[in-house]
């Protein structure tokens, strides 16, 4: 499954559910163009509370040398400390201050790839949050973001 298929009745903005295929059940933020062409990335809260952001390693996420690019890697990153942190935004938008990340093994075609991870420490308009992306289960991307809450509602 690729771009939007599956996805459920939307005014087209915001976050809604995935109601049919491999991601039935998550949501997607559909008001984010760039990380619907780049994932589609999806989220959903895990049974201990916890959020899990994922998406389906597809040939076009490769490079050169049939693995992962990098830039895709860190987009989801980039995309899963907001997932990860989405208790501690609140209503509030937020950018990203810093992302920094260690890569530890390529990721494939056909894999899972999973974000996990926690907000280390929150407070005023500051949110550090460190995880652990895996492939099929593996360590790939190990990731440290730190967002910045901006005014708005989310």
């Amino acid at each position: 499954m690729s771009e939007n298929q599956g996805v459920g009745e939307t005014s087209g903005t915001g976050l809604v559910d995935v109601t049919e295929g491999e991601f039935a059940g998550w949501q997607v933020w559909q008001s984010d163009a760039f990380e619907q062409r780049a994932g589609p990335f999806y989220e959903k809260r895990a049974d201990d509370g916890s959020m899990i952001a994922a998406f389906r390693a597809e040939q076009r996420h490769m490079n050169g040398a049939g693995f992962m690019h990098g830039g895709c890697l860190m987009t989801f990153a980039d995309s899963a400390i907001f997932t990860i942190a989405r208790d501690a935004l609140g209503d509030s938008h937020g950018v990203t201050l810093t992302l920094t990340g260690d890569f530890l093994d390529p990721v494939r075609v056909g894999q899972l790839v999973e974000a996990t991870g926690e907000v280390v420490r929150a407070g005023g308009k500051t949110i550090f949050v460190a995880g652990i992306v895996k492939a099929d289960g593996q360590p790939v991307l190990r990731f440290d973001g730190i967002i910045r809450k901006v005014r708005g509602e989310r």
